[in-house]
């Protein structure tokens, strides 16, 4: 099958396996509880020691599970790699993850709010540029096919009755800072810096939308160029820890209630875990309602609309005007990222479940619970990904106009993320 010869499409696949059959798992009623290892909290070394006494055997056997069905798609996009290597490899990468996970879970960093995501970015970016593992693991830094099962799986989290709880208010409220964002950023990035096409959409995507998942997806729908791509994923990254502070510390200021606080972190962070860390801040749970709704459920989605307008206009315009040849319109579709597609089929999926389910808050904890577990997997090794194959010198040779032109983004952003949450939607966001 041609589908299957894809390592897009196989995300697709693979996600909505992992979906299907921890759902049906359930409703036959087959403990699910030892399908993942719970990192637990530690303060000390014997609570250490303990921790990891306990989890190796699992860990292990979560890891060769995952690298045996990650294997079929990195195949398929590259026939000539053999199993025994990847496995090797990967169980090496998902033991890292693991460690990262540990790191994270120890008391004195969670008090600092740094999520699993960050540390793992922070823990790649140091092995990937001050020692050689990175070029050793090489086959198995798949940044791309690790966040579209994550997104798949983020899909399959939030069943479609969820996303339709969003209302018309978060939806309209996303579309305008994706569309005002987005268009910001592309216009500064090609009329004042004149920038190629393709890096100023992936900006663009990168700083209306989902942050690293709308650069790669973007960038990918227009075939932005690899460094271009990594130069848009590093400015999220950057903006978005420094809104991890910010963003907190001017919603106290500004004494703004919670939900609108959390939905103006929603509208103006830049990446979902570290928009999780900056809400967590606020301590209120209608402020994470109000972020989750605004940023994962609003904004998150629009990553499939933008994607679909660079291919569109990749194929139609850019390579056309740069080649003078006429492509095949076909090409938007083969270039559209499936994960979208993926990620409702998984929303539909388990919203099905739920109502066949006998006990719907059961399995929300235990089903969709494994899930969430699985989608931080996914999530981490993501971001232990992106660091180790990010280099500073890479990104030293960026140049300032991209900085700039995004940053022309983040002076719009702000200010009307909080103008629409504090006054336009106000009302919707005070009585979620």
């Amino acid at each position: 099958m041609n589908f299957l010869k894809n390592e897009d499409n196989w995300s697709v696949v693979l996600g909505l396996f992992i979906v299907v059959v921890i759902c049906t798992l359930y409703i036959l009623q087959i403990p699910i509880a030892n399908l993942n290892v719970k990192i637990k909290p530690w303060s000390d070394f014997s609570e250490l020691f303990n921790l990891i006494s306990h989890s190796i055997l699992g860990l292990l056997s979560l890891a060769i599970g995952f690298g045996l069905l990650l294997f079929l798609g990195a195949k398929s996009a590259q026939p000539e790699i053999k199993l025994p290597p990847f496995l090797a490899k990967f169980i090496l990468l998902f033991l890292m993850a693991a460690g990262v996970l540990i790191l994270s879970s120890n008391k004195v960093v969670k008090a600092w709010q740094l999520e699993s995501p960050l540390v793992a970015l922070f823990i790649g970016l140091l092995l990937g540029n001050f020692t050689s593992i990175a070029d050793k693991l090489k086959e198995v830094l798949r940044t791309e096919y690790y966040v579209k099962i994550g997104i798949v799986l983020m899909g399959a989290t939030l069943p479609f009755t969820t996303i339709l709880k969003a209302g018309p208010a978060a939806i309209v409220q996303a579309l305008i800072v994706s569309v005002v964002t987005f268009s910001t950023i592309y216009f500064v990035a090609t009329k004042v810096f004149k920038l190629d096409n393709r890096f100023a959409a992936t900006l663009g995507a990168g700083g209306s939308v989902c942050g690293v998942s709308a650069s790669i997806a973007i960038g990918g729908a227009c075939r932005a160029k690899h460094e271009h791509v990594a130069a848009s994923i590093s400015l999220v990254i950057v903006w978005a820890v420094v809104m991890i502070f910010a963003l907190p510390f001017a919603c106290k200021l500004l004494d703004l209630p919670p939900a609108i606080a959390g939905a103006w972190i929603g509208t103006s962070e830049f990446a979902d875990a570290a928009g999780f860390a900056a809400v967590e801040a606020i301590g209120n749970e209608s402020a994470t309602q109000a972020f989750t709704l605004m940023k994962v459920v609003g904004r998150d989605m629009f990553v499939g609309l933008w994607a679909f307008l660079a291919a569109y206009l990749s194929v139609t315009v850019w390579e056309r005007a740069s080649t003078n040849e006429r492509i095949d319109k076909s090409e938007i579709w083969r270039r559209f990222p499936k994960f979208i597609i993926g990620f409702f089929i998984a929303s539909i999926i388990t919203t099905l479940f739920v109502l066949i389910a006998p006990n719907a808050e059961a399995f929300n904890k235990q089903a969709l619970g494994l899930i969430k577990d699985y989608r931080g997997w996914f999530f981490t090794l993501t971001f232990l990904s992106i660091g180790m194959t990010t280099r500073f010198k890479a990104l030293a040779s960026v140049g300032i106009k991209p900085v700039l032109a995004f940053t022309a983004g983040v002076l719009v952003n702000l200010p009307l993320g909080y103008w629409l949450s504090n006054h336009v939607f106000a009302n919707y966001w005070i009585n979620l």
